[in-house]
């Protein structure tokens, strides 16, 4: 009997082996993610989030629907404290970066220009970064140096910013990920892609025209 039950846990523990090497290598895509994820269009009723997501893999959340965006706080790259409740009565653009990701700096040129632009047009919108997985300060500001980047970031090394958002709503799990807040600190818009400029524009204007 112990010769028929032999293989029979074998082949029990090589299933196992082979859904938790399955299981571990999913979770380590997601947690690496690191370029564009636009998949086309679709939409979700996802809990709290009642989202829609079009061909331009920019998700967008009807303002009755919205859900309100943590406290997102701490020190800058370059040393500072910054507090993303106090941007209350703005449109917050969150951007989550890191140096090392080369969508990231593909994007960089178009954030640096938008946030400088709507700055000199005297309009109501805040840029804030958050840097992740740089080991060091030094990477990122030299990032920041390297593309223009004149507003601040979080400097969020073990990712600990990202993870303060609820399950469940949009929320930045990948990098790069771009969230818009509206003026009531709620979450109205993400997207998991690296963006030009025309999409960036299209997802700050329409919560700019607001009431």
């Amino acid at each position: 009997m112990s010769l028929s039950r032999a293989p029979r846990r074998r082949r029990s523990t090589s299933g196992r082996a082979i859904l938790l090497t399955a299981v571990t290598l999913a979770g380590a895509l997601t947690l690496t993610a690191c370029g564009d994820s636009d998949s086309g269009s679709k939409s979700s009723g996802s809990a709290g989030g009642n989202y829609v997501t079009g061909s331009s893999g920019i998700s967008t959340v009807a303002k009755a629907n919205r859900d309100e965006a943590p406290k997102l706080d701490g020190e800058t790259v370059d040393g500072k404290s910054l507090d993303t409740e106090t941007l209350k009565g703005k449109v917050v653009v969150l951007n989550v970066w890191g140096s090392w990701c080369p969508p990231c700096r593909a994007e960089a040129p178009y954030f640096a220009k938008v946030a400088k632009e709507l700055e000199a047009a005297g309009q109501p919108v805040a840029f804030v970064g958050i840097n992740t997985r740089d080991n060091t300060k030094r990477n990122a500001a030299s990032f920041e140096e390297t593309y223009g980047i004149t507003y601040p970031s979080l400097f969020d090394p073990d990712g600990k910013l990202m993870l303060r958002f609820p399950k469940g709503t949009l929320n930045p799990n990948a990098i790069p990920s771009t969230l818009v807040l509206d003026k009531d600190g709620k979450i109205a818009a993400r997207t998991l892609a690296a963006l030009n400029e025309e999409k960036l524009r299209s997802m700050i204007d329409p919560l700019l025209a607001e009431k």
